[in-house]
């Protein structure tokens, strides 16, 4: 694959500069050697001559190489773009979800050996496609957190600092005057006296999360609405809310549309510490990091998908809060309709969830850990309406996940990842297609035995797996829009990733 930084043309960097064009917003960061500052391509400031400016492919190594951030374009609200390199990808989902509050840092070695590769290799690739080191990027990461916070929230910049990673708030207060050339406080009042905001209200903190457009909201929140998990999730046609847990600690996120190409997310949390990780998981739940534009060129390139994509710009797959949460629901869905697999999931958290009180109606219990379902097998068995044979899948998913906590992490590509979850009794082909689809995040994954998929082309499984290498390496794209029209979402109907495909192993 070509490397990212090879990629940055500079003529055709500063046409865009000079032109604003948003398409390459988050693809390069633009450095002004006169003013030791960098911006996006969408900065309104004045556009600095060509033989002032240096183009970098990421904030990271701007900043590594001596550039401050502007104060009019925000940097951290650039769309972000995952890496071509898998494993550079993975190592940003990684960085993205922050240090582990429970565990080890973040350094190069650390992130290294939780990718298995050598500490050199990794170097060597992010160099190549971010134009910066592990450590530079994990630090550029924190530094815009920050800013965020300090902007967009009225947090203490204890707190601020807390959430964003720093170890200390003098170390907190360092960085920004010698990233922006003044204290975090003098900023917050800037930005707090040009948007007449007054404070105050400190229950929980509004953060934006940018995509890049296009973005089919009624799409993505469709499936969602038609998916979730009575008790865990409630969702409108205006926003997704839920129960989050992590480090023992539970609260509430609530996801609605935003204004600037971003949506806009509140968390009610109690350990600030989670928040890299509690945004990481939200922009995983609704697929905030793809680029819709490599990905409906492909898929556009076939007939059949062209008109789909037209009605359907920037059509997302949504992820998952929890991986286990939802292999879970895609097991309940085997061989049943939605609204079935729905009241399924609800039973499921009524008889082994925890119960818990939040102040959004509807949220009420927080979904069994994969211990808990081991412990109730008896349970599953006796009081869910459901095959024996299904109840006994998940206990053999949850078994697993006990015993390897990594089965549900993504690590070993597609193939890889759909052998070890097919190894678990109960789990076949199409559920181990659909766990890797939209829990693994894998954009290639793609169950052709899915009567839905099949019935949108009219075609058999053969006929639709070899109909669909044309769509590689977007396959769970081109799913996401048959899904949508083979149960008429235009005219009203929910979408469903349900099938009856025979996946019951016993």
């Amino acid at each position: 694959m070509q490397p990212r930084s090879n990629l940055l043309d500079p003529e055709i960097c500063y046409r865009a500069l000079v032109t604003r064009d948003a398409r390459f917003d988050g693809r390069f960061f633009t450095g002004v050697r006169t003013t030791g500052i960098y911006c996006r391509p969408v900065c309104p400031a004045q556009t600095p001559k060509a033989q002032n400016v240096t183009f970098y492919p990421s904030a990271a190594a701007a900043e590594a190489a001596g550039f401050r951030s502007c104060l009019r374009c925000r940097p951290e609200r650039a769309p972000s773009t995952t890496p071509a390199h898998p494993l550079v990808d993975r190592a940003m989902a990684i960085i993205a979800e922050g240090p582990d509050p429970e565990g080890s840092g973040l350094d190069g070695a650390a992130l290294a050996a939780r990718l298995g590769v050598g500490e050199r290799q990794l170097r060597r690739l992010f160099a190549a496609h971010l134009g910066a080191s592990p450590k530079a990027v994990v630090q550029t990461r924190r530094h815009l957190l920050a800013r965020q916070l300090v902007v967009e929230t009225d947090l203490p910049l204890t707190a601020v600092a807390l959430a964003a990673g720093f170890d200390s708030l003098r170390r907190f207060n360092h960085v920004f005057r010698t990233l922006y050339g003044r204290p975090p406080s003098q900023m917050r009042r800037s930005v707090a006296r040009q948007a007449g905001r007054s404070g105050g209200d400190q229950r929980g903190l509004t953060l934006s999360l940018p995509y890049r457009p296009p973005y089919d909201w009624p799409g993505i929140i469709a499936v969602l609405k038609a998916h979730a998990i009575p008790g865990v999730e409630v969702v409108t046609d205006d926003g997704y809310a839920r129960i989050i847990t992590l480090g023992g600690h539970h609260g509430t996120v609530v996801v609605s549309p935003g204004s600037a190409h971003s949506l806009t997310a509140r968390i009610d949390f109690p350990a600030l510490r989670f928040v890299p990780r509690i945004v990481a998981n939200l922009r995983r739940i609704f697929d905030l990091g793809a680029d819709p534009g490599p990905i409906d060129a492909v898929l556009a390139g076939d007939p059949l998908l062209a008109p789909l994509v037209a009605a359907r710009p920037g059509l997302r797959v949504p992820g998952a809060w929890n991986a286990f949460e939802l292999a879970v629901r895609v097991i309940l869905g085997q061989q049943v309709s939605v609204a079935a697999g729905g009241r399924l999931a609800g039973k499921l958290v009524a008889l082994c969830g925890t119960p818990v009180e939040t102040t959004i109606p509807g949220l009420t219990g927080l979904f069994p850990t994969p211990e808990r379902l081991v412990a109730e097998a008896e349970v599953l068995s006796l009081h869910l309406n459901m095959p024996r044979a299904r109840a006994a899948a998940i206990v053999n998913l949850a078994r697993a996940v006990a015993e390897t906590p990594d089965l549900l992490e993504r690590g070993e590509g597609l193939d890889g990842s759909v052998r070890r979850l097919c190894a678990v009794a109960g789990i076949g082909p199409w559920t181990a297609q659909c766990i890797a689809l939209f829990a693994l995040r894998e954009p290639d994954a793609f169950p052709p035995r899915d009567v839905g998929l099949q019935r949108a082309l009219g075609l058999t499984d053969r006929q639709l797996m070899a109909r669909a290498e044309s769509w590689r390496p977007w396959r769970a794209y081109a799913a996401m829009h048959l899904w949508m029209v083979a149960l008429g979402l235009a005219g009203g109907a929910t979408p469903s990733i349900e099938s009856n495909a025979d996946d019951l192993v016993a």
